[in-house]
């Protein structure tokens, strides 16, 4: 949470607010069709008044579910006076509980050390597939440390509770997939985001302060809304604005336009006291559906990527770039050897358009290639020195690019490397520049326990590492690697098993 004189506060209730940019988690599941969806493409109807809408609404209230999580976390049972204990506590942040008799507990075989289920809070999901795929957002599904929760809830409309499975998030976009077993349910439609006008009347759906089954009206406020810091710098922020009232317990639940059709995701709220002040914030349901359809059909989202550093365009720079209009991404850097050198870009391009449609704004832009996928061809036409010019571009994969990991390259999970430089071989006081360097570890690597930043990778699998690259294609999934390791003046080896996808 983010505090300036108001804070942006995620509607969830009671729950965990903070967001992590690990990759998305799955479950091993049978995927449906790769788009599952139902999609009405009818435009918005902004003629009719009506007396009330109970009858669209009462179509929608059955599709929107109550969300529930808990963690497991490990306590140490209180009176024994044990030292040992203590430093377990301390060193491990095992918490000491006052009643040892607390429900949930369980001993885990460590005497003195008991499991407890925690409740992390209680937001709202959207029914999206009547064979129980819903849609709700990522900080509904973690706990206060940005992780998946041990156990999901979810309590239908009619009573019903179904334990559901975790199929895969994105912290980016903060959209959540999960499902539970069940069928002939009934879903909400998608409509096209891209056509909501300031203006329109809108519904939010959801579970507000524990209170299931509220709905609100208002209308949109504003479309656009990015730069506000609620996914981080690293996230994609294109929000709708809305003034109906969202509070805690609203997240991930229905914003819907007058026909009953889902516009957008519930995800936020400005405000000074917690509660509503008429400044919500909803992800468009374009947006939610195509990251709901990647994490359904392969368990993360793949992002293109092109090797620009792009900015806007004031009245200044389009003057001097020779720009009629401010419109526009302005290209401010070119990385090397990524799908916008080998095209021919170059830093001071101006691109107006993409795949024929106009680029508004850098951020615009950068979405818009974010939701291709990784090896779709795309149409870039830009201004160089006054001139127009087009440029066909093959996206590569985000997530292995330099760009995405701070300068270095993923090479298995939570683990970035690079290639050693004479600045780098300083750095970590490295005793040659051959081999790669890890660079940085993620808390959450399931490798974290025998990779660490300053690891000089010389070989892996016996073959000599040149290169970020080469490393990717020398990991074997499914079966134990070897990586030869040079490390604080030793060399040794470290026997790895890189799990399949």
């Amino acid at each position: 949470m983010r505090k300036v004189g108001i804070a942006i506060i995620f509607a969830a209730f009671a729950g965990a607010f903070s967001l992590s940019a690990e990759t998305a988690a799955v479950n091993n599941i049978t995927a449906p069709s790769k788009d599952p969806f139902t999609v009405d493409t009818t435009p918005i109807d902004r003629a009719s008044q009506r007396a009330s809408y109970a009858p669209m609404l009462s179509k929608v209230t059955p599709a929107v579910v109550t969300v529930a999580t808990s963690s497991v976390v490990k306590v140490i049972r209180g009176g024994s006076g044990d030292p040992m204990e203590e430093l377990m506590r301390r060193l491990y942040g095992l918490q000491t509980p006052d009643d040892d008799s607390q429900s949930g507990s369980q001993q885990n075989g460590d005497k003195g050390v008991q499991q407890k289920r925690v409740p992390n809070g209680m937001g709202s999901g959207v029914i999206v597939s009547s064979d129980g795929f819903i849609v709700t957002n990522n900080h509904v599904v973690c706990d206060s440390r940005g992780e998946a929760a041990d156990e999901i809830t979810v309590t239908l409309p009619d009573g019903r509770d179904f334990t559901a499975k975790l199929i895969g998030r994105d912290p980016q976009t903060d959209v959540a997939v999960i499902k539970i077993e069940a069928g002939g349910l009934p879903v909400i439609p998608f409509a096209d985001s891209d056509t909501l006008q300031v203006g329109d009347l809108v519904f939010a759906v959801g579970s507000p302060m524990g209170l299931s089954q509220t709905v609100t009206m208002g209308i949109v406020s504003a479309v656009g809304r990015s730069r506000l810091g609620i996914l981080g710098d690293r996230g994609y922020e294109d929000f709708i604005q809305t003034d109906a009232p969202i509070n805690p317990g609203n997240s991930g639940g229905a914003l819907v336009d007058a026909s009953g059709r889902l516009v957008g995701i519930n995800s936020a709220i400005l405000s000074r006291t917690g509660g509503n002040i008429g400044i919500g914030f909803a992800i468009p349901s374009t947006l939610a559906r195509n990251t709901a359809t990647s994490l359904i059909s392969g368990g993360k989202v793949e992002r293109g990527y092109l090797g620009v550093t792009i900015g806007s365009l004031d009245a200044n720079l389009a003057e001097s770039f020779g720009v009629k209009s401010g419109h526009g991404s302005l290209i401010q850097n070119i990385v090397p050897d990524s799908p916008a050198d080998k095209a021919g870009l170059k830093r001071g391009d101006v691109i107006v358009a993409v795949d024929g449609k106009p680029v508004a704004s850098e951020n615009d832009f950068r979405l818009y290639i974010a939701q291709r996928q990784p090896g779709t061809k795309v149409k870039l036409s830009y201004l160089r020195e006054g001139k127009s010019f087009d440029a066909d571009v093959t996206l590569a994969n985000l997530s292995q690019s330099a760009l995405a990991n701070g300068g270095g390259v993923e090479i298995l999970k939570g683990i970035t490397a690079q290639k050693v430089t004479d600045d780098l071989a300083k750095k970590f006081e490295l005793d040659s520049g051959d081999g790669i360097v890890v660079t940085a570890v993620a808390t959450d690597s399931p490798f974290d326990r025998v990779m660490a930043v300053g690891m000089q990778i010389l070989e892996i699998n016996n073959v000599q590492v040149t290169g970020v690259q080469q490393a990717l294609k020398l990991v074997r999934k499914g079966v134990a690697n070897n990586f030869w390791i040079s490390y604080r003046g030793q060399t040794f080896y470290v026997g790895i098993r890189v799990p399949n996808d």
